[in-house]
């Protein structure tokens, strides 16, 4: 049974694949404080939702996320001092902190606009399957904000190199579905109709793989960023001598002596 609820975008599990839908089409699914912080607890409690090994977060209707909704939050911003602005930006990098620690693989299915926060939530994500609708903001110095917000600074040079990053987040333009591929953010570009079905077939696959390794490869890859290659081959070796102890290893290398497909568990 499915006991994850929330009450600001729709949840669903289809198996081991939950599929997380920001459902304020009408707003292109722009944030509010509320849809944040569900937004934060909810991909921190999958880290214990065992039946889930894979999650999709995508929009519905015409945008993938808008970012923050203006309305709803930048009046309420004017009125805090700066312990609340705190809270709330440090509210929104949680959210992102918690996609990348989820031990699990996060697909973005983006079928249009993912601007500001909804670009970082794009960018934060494993996989980015997108529509050839769909583009990419990093528009924060629009508004006279730090081009560096919710990670973005940190990510994004990562993905596409620090020259390409720093023209991304200084100028804020819009990037077309065909350059974001070309430049590596997107993994797929796709017709509009054929998006949730290639994002499902990714998702279908990777639960049906090691999840358990997935995890841990995961991990080290958000961990090895920072560490020299001494210590990032000590923490590799770690990592494969427990996943050595698995399950899945065993049934693997049982699966290839008998010429048969593995099943794996994800344990």
């Amino acid at each position: 049974m499915n006991d994850m609820q929330t009450t600001t975008f729709r949840y669903e599990e289809r198996g081991p694949v939950a599929t997380v839908t920001l459902n304020r089409p009408d707003r292109l699914n722009a944030l509010t404080f509320e849809v944040y912080a569900e937004l934060r607890d909810t991909f921190a409690a999958l880290a214990a939702r065992d039946p889930v090994r894979v999650v999709v977060i995508t929009g519905e209707g015409r945008g993938f996320c808008s970012g923050g909704d203006v309305e709803a939050i930048i009046g309420e911003l004017f009125r805090r001092d700066m312990r609340g602005l705190l809270e709330f930006t440090r509210m929104t990098g949680s959210l992102i902190r918690n996609i990348r620690v989820l031990p699990k693989p996060v697909i973005a299915a983006i079928n249009g606009v993912a601007a500001g926060a909804g670009a970082v939530i794009a960018l934060a994500s494993d996989f980015r399957i997108a529509s050839e609708k769909a583009s990419l903001a990093f528009l924060f110095t629009k508004v006279g904000l730090a081009g560096a917000d919710m990670g973005a600074a940190y990510l994004l040079p990562r993905v596409v190199g620090l020259a390409r990053a720093t023209e991304m987040l200084l100028l804020g333009d819009k990037i077309s579905a065909d350059e974001a591929l070309r430049l590596g953010l997107f993994n797929r570009v796709v017709p509009a109709e054929r998006l949730l079905d290639e994002a499902y077939a990714l998702a279908d696959r990777l639960a049906s793989g090691p999840t358990f390794a997935l995890g841990v490869t995961k991990t080290l890859l958000n961990r090895e960023l920072d560490i020299d290659l001494a210590a990032a081959i000590e923490a590799e070796a770690e990592a494969q001598a427990l996943c050595m102890q698995t399950h899945d290893f065993k049934a693997a290398y049982d699966a290839f002596m008998a010429k048969t497909t593995p099943r794996f568990e994800g344990r």
